[in-house]
């Protein structure tokens, strides 16, 4: 005998097929799409009502305000020493000899550390925050796939970093050409270049840092799916980076050493020499998209597969 029990053309049949075909063939709300779940403008404006967002894209402005007025205490910043201290002196000696070099200084003393430290908080505090209000889970229980979750965060963070880093060089070379005027780009490893193509190679620099601190912003994204202490993912990040860079400097590691993610990220001053260097350049965006490729992929892997407590 079949066990094949289908609703008959009755009443109670037609209602059981309509609410079938509501609730769809997956059991899912009438209404619901997936890729409709927590959209990037909805993240974007989640994350920009954070005071954390809101401090750190302010200090972007403040601080080449912050250093211009040093300088202007400082005295004498009309009259740049001359060139000394190798080719990281030249940028310091020249900071105040055109908006693009004032520009070029900001951007070098700012992506030691404190753009580390910008990139690992957007990345770093994203997933683990969430976790630590104990609002992840109503996240996924709205419910928001989880991939898509990961990719409008990761999305967000990319956004924030960038907005951050032009934010940065924008407010210099704004306030830098102001105070000493739309002069041509200079340095001890290239030829005097002209304001305009000076300009592009500004924009270089910056399009290679940012490759470079993708290791950074991948690793932290990582920790941040491993761990719930926002402060745990971004501190895990910067600490690992100062440990790269320490590494770095021990020249008994000999080629080793160009395994490390911290290896090439000097390489930018290949565009501020005559004729232009990209050799290096191309090989550290190499290993930055390399180790921010496996970064991010162990992180989906993980969150997948995590089960989400908090």
């Amino acid at each position: 005998m079949s066990t094949d029990r289908r609703p008959g053309p009755g009443p109670d049949g037609a209602a059981a097929g309509l609410d079938g075909a509501a609730a769809g063939l997956d059991g899912a709300a009438p209404d619901y799409r997936p890729g409709r779940t927590l959209s990037v403008r909805a993240e974007w404006a989640r994350q920009a009502r954070r005071r954390r967002t809101q401090v750190a894209l302010g200090f972007m402005v403040a601080l080449p305000l912050i250093m211009l007025g040093a300088f202007q205490l400082g005295g004498n910043d009309d009259e740049p020493g001359p060139p000394g201290g190798g080719r990281f002196g030249s940028l310091v000696d020249l900071a105040t000899s055109g908006g693009l070099n004032f520009a070029l200084f900001t951007v070098f003393v700012s992506s030691g550390f404190l753009l580390v430290v910008v990139v690992a908080l957007f990345f770093g505090d994203t997933v683990s925050s969430e976790a630590s209000w104990g609002s992840l889970r109503y996240l996924l229980a709205a419910p928001v796939p989880r991939s898509r979750l990961l990719g409008a965060k990761l999305a967000v963070a990319a956004g924030y970093s960038l907005l951050a880093m032009l934010l940065l060089a924008g407010t210099a070379l704004g306030a830098g050409t102001l105070r000493y005027g739309w002069e041509p780009l200079r340095s001890a490893v290239a030829a005097e270049v002209p304001a305009g193509e000076g300009l592009v190679r500004l924009l270089l620099v910056l399009g290679y840092i940012g490759i470079s601190l993708m290791v950074v912003a991948a690793l932290a994204f990582l920790l941040s799916v491993v761990t719930d202490a926002p402060l745990g993912a971004v501190g895990g990040a910067v600490m690992l980076y100062i440990l790269s860079s320490i590494l770095d400097q021990i020249t008994a590691l000999g080629d080793l050493r160009a395994l490390l993610p911290t290896h090439f990220s000097d390489a930018w001053l290949g565009f501020l020499s005559t004729p232009v260097e990209t050799g290096d350049a191309v090989r550290g965006a190499i290993s930055a998209v390399c180790y921010a490729t496996v970064f991010c992929a162990l992180a989906w892997w993980r969150f997948l597969r995590r089960d989400i407590v908090s």
